[in-house]
């Protein structure tokens, strides 16, 4: 065993040695590999970090909860839209319909949304704001995060309160504590801050960004803009603890169709829109994805690995008296083989390090500018020097395998 490890430390040594005498050879063989690392990773951690982040916000808009609007989800070619434009848009009454007769909610809410809002506080604007009007279990259902001040009271369902997103109270304000208590103009009202949201960032998948929005209570909002003419307003009706999605849907589809007095013929009048569709769309995304990366990963490994094992070729050729001259003292096939399979591995290992660290690089510099944040896992790290070290295996045993089968003599008399 000890001879073992002394025969690999003393090819170790050997490897790092020829590494430094031929500087360039070293670079040269080091880009190959380095670039097609970097390709492999870069695709893998921009992939996982964009499905952590797209999760991420389908978890928030929540698995458990039913949308009630006049359009269904969806888009693209096949989509009819003819069937949907003349359906009713909900209404703030269903909410007390829903509230009532559905058993298998936990909550529910009625919410807006109007677009190119201003904001204003004193001489300071804020143009291009997300005006959000919704009841009071909308807390229950979205949990938005509330950093400082606190959520509408029940007694507040009409009152000229306003909760403000980061970049609202970041833009006017500068800080938290200058802006909870001020009172500021939403589209021309007054309106007191009594809560600040905690900074967010975009969602990949659209839908509210919070960070540029400013919430108010709905009865407050519909004497700002009429939802009916403005706006696409809908309900959001999140299952109890224990039920089934199918069960709300259910029983949600039954008690509107009662409340609109639908035939049992006739279609339905409005959608029921859910996460776990956008979800199993999602799964077909992600599984493209990670095929393109892998081919990828594929056409660069090819293009490393010929690089290392020409630049091994030469090694040999270059090596052959030397060669020689251990076999002919006493060297055995395997010292041959390990020296030059451990030199390729090892210049694998330095490139793909390298590659890792440009990635590394580009997500610290990226993650300041991106919508969402990009990092390299510790996962991808492994993956990616386990990667080098199967191409050094791959690339470096052919050329050594044929220096230890080199006769000493004919090696020695070599030029």
């Amino acid at each position: 065993m000890l001879a073992t490890i002394k025969i690999l430390w003393n090819s170790l040594r050997m490897a790092l040695q020829e590494l430094r005498v031929n500087k360039l050879r070293t670079f040269l063989s080091l880009l190959g590999i380095t670039i097609g690392i970097f390709c492999i990773i870069a695709v893998f951690t921009v992939t996982d970090s964009m499905e952590k982040n797209i999760r991420s916000d389908v978890q928030s808009l929540g698995s458990d909860v039913i949308y009630v609007q006049k359009w269904p989800w969806g888009g693209g070619g096949e989509y009819p839209w003819w069937k949907y434009m003349n359906r009713p848009e909900p209404q703030y009454k269903e909410l007390q319909v829903i509230q009532d007769r559905v058993r298998s909610a936990s909550a529910a809410a009625f919410a807006f949304s109007v677009y190119s809002k201003r904001i204003e506080y004193k001489d300071d604007y804020m143009d291009g704001v997300e005006m959000m009007s919704v009841t009071q279990d909308f807390e229950r259902i979205q949990q938005p995060t509330i950093i400082s001040g606190r959520y509408f009271t029940g007694n507040e369902s009409g009152a000229n309160v306003v909760i403000l997103g980061a970049n609202i109270w970041e833009g006017l304000f500068g800080t938290a504590e200058a802006a909870l208590g001020k009172t500021v103009q939403v589209v021309g009202r007054p309106c007191k801050v009594i809560g600040l949201l905690k900074k967010k960032g975009e969602s990949l998948l659209g839908g509210i960004n919070y960070d540029n929005a400013v919430i108010v209570p709905y009865m407050y909002g519909r004497t700002i803009v009429d939802e009916r003419r403005f706006s696409d307003p809908y309900i959001m009706v999140k299952a109890a603890s224990g039920v089934d999605l199918g069960q709300l849907k259910d029983e949600l589809k039954g008690t509107l169709r009662a409340f609109h007095r639908l035939r049992p013929r006739e279609d339905d009048d409005f959608s029921m829109n859910e996460i776990t569709t956008l979800s199993s769309n999602l799964n077909g995304l992600f599984a493209a994805l990670n095929l393109g990366g892998g081919l990828i990963a594929i056409f660069a490994l090819i293009v490393g690995g010929f690089g290392i094992a020409n630049i091994m070729f030469v090694t040999v050729k270059e090596r052959t008296n030397i060669i020689g001259l251990k076999k002919a003292i006493g060297a055995r096939r395997s010292v041959i083989l390990m020296e030059f399979l451990l030199e390729a591995i090892l210049l694998c290992l330095i490139g793909g390090g390298l590659g890792l660290l440009i990635v590394y690089i580009g997500t610290v510099l990226a993650s300041g500018s991106q919508s969402f944040d990009i990092s390299l896992t510790a996962k991808n790290v492994v993956l990616g020097l386990s990667i080098s070290g199967i191409v050094g295996v791959v690339a470096g045993f052919i050329p050594a395998f044929s220096a230890s089968k080199l006769d000493p003599v004919v090696a020695i008399r070599s030029n």
